[in-house]
């Protein structure tokens, strides 16, 4: 699956959405990649995910970790098609933790997954979650990477679709000035 291909997708699917949106990150922007609108194909989001699990399948991954909620199906769905084990962690308290007896330890080579990367902010927390563990992190996948290309990391790092979108801070936000309501589509503090 080429990124034209993913772009196509996410367009017929309805995933790519415009208005006036709140990111997980505390940016606004005028788009939105709602992944849940792919996610929600069990057929579709196996070939995305078998998409992305291709870039490590050299990598010996034993589990795949990802951060709730966004990134626990990419990240299922990825470790499927590696024969690796899947979990997630959740915040608790403002930060990224393990839950529901989920672990991981030095025996492990964790690929950390996201749906939509855009500081790379979880994604950095959920690598020093695995880290403190002694499990060795050997990459980070995600369906999108919108920040251009800006965010990075100190492992393997593979996209399916890397965009340029325009993010702003609140006190910046050409929308929050003409006066457009404000969505929070995402999934940070459920």
């Amino acid at each position: 699956m080429r990124p034209s291909d993913v772009m196509r997708l996410f367009r017929e699917c309805g995933a790519w959405l415009e208005g006036h949106f709140l990111l997980s990150s505390g940016l606004h922007s005028h788009e939105y990649l709602q992944c849940a609108m792919i996610l929600q194909h069990p057929t579709l989001a196996s070939r995305v995910c078998e998409t992305l699990a291709e870039r490590f399948i050299s990598d010996d991954v034993t589990c795949v970790v990802a951060p709730a909620l966004g990134g626990i199906l990419v990240g299922y769905e990825t470790a499927r098609h590696l024969g690796a084990r899947s979990v997630f962690a959740e915040r608790e308290g403002g930060r990224l933790v393990f839950r529901r007896a989920f672990h991981v330890g030095p025996k492990d080579r964790v690929l950390a997954v996201e749906d939509v990367i855009t500081t790379g902010g979880s994604v950095d927390e959920l690598i020093s979650l695995v880290q403190d563990r002694g499990a060795t992190v050997v990459g980070v996948g995600a369906l999108i990477d919108r920040s251009g290309g800006w965010a990075a990391f100190d492992v393997k790092y593979h996209a399916l679709l890397s965009l340029s979108l325009k993010t702003f801070p609140s006190s910046e936000c050409p929308l929050c000035k003409e006066g457009v309501p404000l969505t929070k589509p995402g999934s940070r503090g459920l």
